[in-house]
């Protein structure tokens, strides 16, 4: 196993170089640059910058700060435990600002050190495409429904101007543009989003692609959101359990809630190490009480298991990742 790093026994070394002691806070980062391309005015346009505590102090963001008003930060989980994931949520201001624009977001760590990482979004909102909304938001849906959703696009500028097909990336997600007015210098369509219904639950974070007889701006992105709901669902949907010792017992309770009563089958996880009490959930409710039991093993690292729960619910079965990390001798984690 590699050692993870430790960031008290690093503090020496963190106090005698300053590029060292920011790099602990960007290691926490899957990106820090992204690129929202041409954008329609109006349009949502959002970024998660995810970062994941890789430490076994507690991190804390203390503060993010945008260099341009075209560009609105916000952190999504101000302090994180170890493996715990959080987000800076960059926001681009199409409402309120035309051509190309650019922001470094600082995000501020006070926790548990001073550190500082800039991440770098940049774009270009178009002034003659606005849509209206200006995604297409689905919301809460429940799973093996079929909605649809419209949205409204105006151009303004050259009178053969054409969508001349709309992409999804997800076979679950067709959409088609049905154009609705010409002349006067404009050309509007509507955008004719649906969502089948073998989408699995989960939530919806997608993209369509407008393909224009535009040269200079072939494709115009459209976001599509929404919330899949699932017959039953499970919280926590990730279930850690701490850093313990080897040998050291945990006890966690999971909450199982269906849209109407129903039973729990049985509960299995690969590792046996993990123990589920249902004795008490075998008649039908709506809401259920699972206990989770595990006991650390001798060896030093993360522990990660998928745990499946059995319904009697037809196509129900959740699903959920469990992990603990079991320290070392010297009390750290191991990867």
């Amino acid at each position: 196993m590699v050692r993870n790093t430790v960031l008290a026994v690093a503090v020496a070394v963190f106090a005698s170089c300053s590029a060292s002691a920011q790099d602990w806070a960007t290691k926490m980062f899957e990106s820090t640059r992204h690129e929202f391309g041409s954008v329609a005015r109006a349009a949502k346009a959002e970024y998660e910058f995810v970062l994941e505590n890789i430490y076994l102090e507690d991190v804390h963001i203390a503060a993010v700060r945008s260099s341009c008003g075209c560009t609105t930060a916000s952190i999504t989980k101000p302090t994180l435990k170890t493996y715990e994931k959080g987000a800076i949520l960059a926001h681009f201001n199409t409402d309120k600002f035309l051509g190309a624009k650019g922001a470094t977001l600082t995000v501020t760590f006070d926790k548990p050190f001073y550190a500082e990482v800039q991440l770098q979004v940049s774009g270009y909102i178009r002034s003659d495409v606005v849509l209206s909304p200006g995604q297409v938001d689905f919301g809460t849906v429940d799973q093996g429904s079929t909605v649809e959703k419209t949205v409204a696009l105006v151009y303004a500028g050259r009178s053969d101007w054409e969508v001349l097909e709309v992409k999804s990336l997800n076979p679950n997600i067709t959409a088609k543009a049905v154009e609705t007015g010409r002349g006067g210098g404009q050309v509007s369509y509507n955008l004719v989003v649906k969502l089948h219904e073998n989408s699995p639950s989960g939530c919806l974070n997608e993209h369509l692609l407008l393909v224009t007889n535009d040269r200079y701006a072939t494709e115009i992105p459209v976001g599509v959101e929404g919330i899949i709901q699932s017959g039953v669902v499970v919280s926590p949907a990730s279930l850690f359990l701490g850093v313990v010792q080897p040998g050291q017992k945990v006890t966690k309770q999971l909450v199982v809630k269906g849209n109407k009563p129903f039973r729990i089958v049985g509960v299995d996880c690969d590792d046996k190490q993990f123990k589920f009490d249902t004795s008490s959930e075998s008649s039908p409710k709506p809401l259920h009480f699972i206990p989770v039991t595990y006991v650390a093993g001798k060896e030093p690292g993360r522990v990660s298991q998928t745990i499946r729960i059995e319904t009697d619910l037809r196509d129900t079965a959740p699903v959920l990742s469990a992990y603990a990390v079991v320290a070392g001798q010297d009390g750290s984690p191991d990867r």
